[in-house]
């Protein structure tokens, strides 16, 4: 059985899949979410919503790793933390699970979200295409990471 996460908006345990060697190409378009500044979501379009699998009463109010593939080191995720509480821009390449738990490969860039008066809120996200080689390194990367984090 996989993962339960919880929605802290409508208390709904949510049970993610466990991870299938099977591959869902993501073919562009805009994937937008955006954040509080804890990570949880409180936006998620159309395009996010159907490539992950997950409704938008899913979806809102859930921690982003909703869609994080446990093939992702958690050394990964660390970088983008550091950055972002910097208020620095990031990006990255990212193996993601649908709710189905095929897989999907994406580089996404994240940055902070200010209100008016300059104050932090959240972060927003979007996804473009990863291009083979770029992608192929950062797996290889990844999987170095996660045996070196399975080891401990």
């Amino acid at each position: 059985m996989g993962q339960i996460i919880k929605n802290i908006i409508t208390g709904k345990e949510i049970i993610k899949a466990d991870p299938v060697d099977s591959g869902v190409l993501f073919d562009g378009g805009v994937m937008i979410t955006e954040t509080d500044k804890a990570g949880i979501i409180t936006y998620a379009n159309k395009k996010f919503r159907d490539m992950t699998g997950y409704t938008k009463e899913e979806l809102i109010g859930s921690p982003h790793n909703i869609n994080r593939h446990p093939d992702m080191p958690k050394a990964a995720f660390k970088l983008m933390w550091d950055a972002l509480k910097k208020g620095d821009y990031f990006e990255g390449y990212v193996k993601n699970m649908r709710r189905d738990g095929q897989y999907y490969y994406v580089i996404v860039w994240v940055k902070p979200k200010y209100d008016e008066s300059g104050n932090l809120t959240g972060y927003i996200a979007g996804r473009k295409i990863p291009d083979d080689e770029g992608m192929n390194k950062a797996l290889a990367w990844y999987k170095e990471l996660k045996a070196d984090e399975d080891a401990q």
